[in-house]
């Protein structure tokens, strides 16, 4: 016990460190309370958030529970099939570019373009690739789904490295031993220590996606978006009320499952 209260009072003093880093935050916070503009709040701003409000309280139950393709449920089942296919999409496009980032695997040179070019995609945001794609392809799901698999691309191919650059390179060097070639140390060395990390962070970002899905919808790119706006702009709040539950519902029910999966596949 002495010698565990001698070295706690033996352990370096960081007082200057952590007054300086404090007050750099406290002069942040206050450099972004600035933002703050309570003056364009109207009476009309309150009574449309009394208006949502009182919409998901007060539901259109028709238009909750209606299997048209105008029905909300029509609708989040686009938004669920937009962010699974981009996930999927993004994935697979990810996966050989995360091996081409990690320096454990191909030459310096190379693993530092392909993060340059990562770093690239990852800096554009969702909404902005959107509106890129409508102008291909035109307004609709398909849009959607290239928006959701190119935006997923970066954060994927990035958590993707970090893996890989934790691999146990003692199983690839005794795989090497015994004469194996590229293709069979993937397969057998690196492969199933990667399966089970890389499944777990595609679900992370599916869950993910299904949030940007439900936006996309506001530049025309599919979803639930579209209709949500169009709701709030006639003023229909029952509507609303009604899609954002909705939404809300089949977020939570997503994060529900995909936090079990994601729990099972990290402790095996």
């Amino acid at each position: 016990m002495d010698a565990i209260e001698k070295q706690l009072h033996a352990s370096p003093r960081n007082l200057r460190y952590i007054f300086t880093i404090a007050i750099l935050i406290l002069l942040l916070f206050i450099w972004s309370l600035t933002t703050v503009n309570l003056d364009n709040v109207s009476e009309s701003g309150l009574g449309i958030a009394a208006g949502i409000i009182g919409g998901i309280l007060n539901p259109d139950l028709d238009l909750l529970f209606s299997f048209t393709s105008q029905g909300v449920l029509y609708l989040l089942i686009e938004t669920i099939a937009i962010a699974f296919l981009g996930t999927i999409m993004g994935s697979i496009l990810a996966i050989p570019l995360a091996f081409l980032s990690a320096s454990k695997i191909v030459p310096k040179p190379v693993a530092s373009v392909t993060r340059l070019l990562l770093i690239i995609i990852r800096t554009i945001p969702a909404l902005v690739y959107g509106l890129m794609f409508i102008r291909v392809t035109g307004p609709g799901p398909f849009a959607g789904v290239l928006t959701i698999s190119l935006a997923s691309i970066g954060m994927l191919a990035k958590l993707f490295v970090d893996v890989i650059e934790e691999l146990d390179t003692n199983i690839l060097e005794s795989l090497d031993s015994i004469g194996c070639n590229t293709f069979e140390k993937i397969r057998y060395g690196i492969w199933p220590q990667l399966f089970s990390m890389f499944l777990s962070i595609i679900i992370y970002r599916f869950d993910m996606n299904l949030r940007e899905a439900s936006i996309l919808g506001i530049v025309g790119a599919g979803g639930i978006g579209a209709p949500l706006i169009f709701a709030m702009n006639a003023y229909r709040w029952s509507e609303v009320g009604s899609i954002l539950i909705g939404l809300v519902v089949l977020i939570l029910l997503v994060e529900f499952f995909s936090n079990r999966i994601r729990n099972k596949l990290v402790r095996g």
